[in-house]
């Protein structure tokens, strides 16, 4: 699975291993239209043999779709009207603020910060959405 985080910049991406378990941080892309973003993302997704692309929904903390969340929808609507591989949404409310905190933890230093946050973050948001798979399949056993 390929895991977004989009921004108005700048897409972080991450990839899951093949069985689905974890999720880690793959790359950025810094695209000037959303052409060329979605393109970039439908090759990587083909790159590594995706069979998901999950984005992070940054609702506002009451769960309603706010200004950049309607443009991450409208965006993850693109991307779906323009690939065979199935793009859902996942809530993300917190996610670059928890990869902010990893990587300051980790010692990691501002500049080199700066370029791996959304990545980072969409790991995490990859990571969150694997989780709840993994518990709704074991519930379900």
């Amino acid at each position: 699975m390929l895991g977004l985080d989009v921004g108005e910049k700048r897409i972080g991406v991450a990839l899951s291993d093949p069985l689905g378990i974890m999720a880690s941080a793959l790359t950025v892309i810094e695209s000037k239209s959303e052409v060329d973003a979605i393109e970039q993302v439908i090759a990587l997704a083909r790159e590594h043999e995706a069979e998901r692309i999950v984005i992070g929904l940054p609702r506002s903390l009451d769960g309603s779709l706010g200004s950049q969340a309607r443009k991450v929808q409208a965006f993850a609507d693109s991307l779906a009207e323009c690939t065979e591989i199935p793009v859902l949404t996942w809530d993300e409310r917190f996610s670059t603020v928890e990869a902010e905190r990893a990587l300051v933890e980790a010692g990691m230093k501002r500049d080199k910060r700066k370029k791996r946050l959304d990545s980072v973050a969409a790991a995490l948001i990859l990571q969150g959405y694997l989780d709840s798979e993994r518990s709704d399949t074991t519930s379900q056993d």
